[in-house]
């Protein structure tokens, strides 16, 4: 990486969050699947919003949750992804700029709106999201600027992307760009149900050696390699090329390679509150120390200390100082 070039470079889904506390019963009202992630039409976005009680409007998306964590941490840090020149597009892009993240992905001027997401969340801090993706759909090579990719020391994606056809392109685009400048990639799984639509080509992403790293929890690993033993699953994919990091809720995460399986434990939580963004927060502790010079398990250390904080309060992104928080902890200087 050069000295003007990035730490990590995240890619996704430019998504606005609506966050609404709910109970199950709503849930089985709506068939909404509990602790999924759903696609949604435009009509069914206007529909769930009319049902919803009050809510709390923030910028989100899987990866620009994780870009705002890694910024957090010191990590210099890039976002590509597609908003509209419209309302949620302005808060989305002022957002991500304020907290000091570099995004220059130009918005569009016609087609659908912003993407937003319906985050519902029960009692227990479980979340259920409704998507519309919108605007996200436009994302295409042709926003896939090679030299940002290239001075990225990793770029990081959402699997959620491979939902739309354009942004699956730019992200084979982004891959070529970032292992031609001798860069590593990372790629997350994102869900189990994504998993199960593209599990063929993610599977082939790691066989054909595109990915470097990889971030799952048990769940989606287990749908990567369809078994419900995760010994099994852990032994079929170290017989990849990437590094593995499986994180497992409140038994903390494992850092897996080909020779090694280290169990890291998660950080304490006096109360679980929103599990929305563990797994985003997470990925921006780890990259955020591989960016500092940490080996696996310190990374994962920092991966679970940003991870504890998210879930201790409403929405994906932290509220407290999280360097500050990892600098007591003694897992950065």
């Amino acid at each position: 990486m050069t000295d003007t070039g990035l730490d990590i470079l995240a890619i996704g889904n430019a998504i606005v969050d609506i966050l609404s506390q709910t109970d199950d019963r709503f849930l089985v009202e709506q068939a909404l699947a509990k602790g999924t992630m759903a696609l949604i039409d435009e009509a069914r976005a206007e529909a769930l919003y009319g049902l919803t009680g009050p809510a709390t409007i923030v910028s989100g998306g899987s990866a620009a949750n994780t870009a705002v964590g890694a910024v957090m941490l010191g990590a210099k840090t890039g976002y590509i992804g597609k908003v509209r020149d419209d309302e949620l597009g302005g808060l989305f892009t002022h957002d991500m700029k304020a907290v000091g993240i570099e995004f220059g992905t130009k918005p569009a001027s016609e087609g659908p709106a912003t993407a937003r997401c319906f985050v519902l969340v029960t009692p227990d801090g479980e979340r259920t999201m409704n998507t519309y993706l919108g605007a996200c759909t436009g994302l295409g090579p042709a926003d896939i600027d090679a030299q940002t990719v290239a001075s990225a020391s990793i770029v990081y994606i959402e699997g959620y992307l491979w939902d739309a056809p354009d942004a699956k392109a730019a992200i084979r685009e982004a891959i070529r760009v970032a292992h031609a400048a001798g860069n590593r990639t990372a790629l997350t799984l994102s869900d189990p149900f994504c998993v199960d639509r593209y599990r063929d080509e993610f599977r082939g992403l790691l066989k054909d050696g595109s990915l470097d790293i990889l971030f799952a929890n048990s769940h989606e690993l287990l749908s990567l390699y369809q078994t419900a033993d995760l010994e099994a699953a852990l032994a079929a994919f170290r017989e990849e090329k990437a590094l593995g990091v499986v994180t497992r809720s409140a038994e903390g995460a494992l850092v897996v390679t080909r020779e090694s399986t280290e169990a890291v434990p998660a950080f304490p939580v006096e109360r679980v509150v929103d599990t929305t963004g563990a797994g985003d927060l997470f990925a921006a502790g780890f990259l955020a120390g591989l960016a500092k010079g940490l080996d696996g398990r310190g990374a994962a250390r920092l991966g679970g200390l940003a991870a504890a904080e998210v879930i201790s309060h409403i929405g994906a992104r932290p509220q407290q100082d999280i360097a500050e928080l990892a600098r007591r902890e003694g897992l950065l200087g």
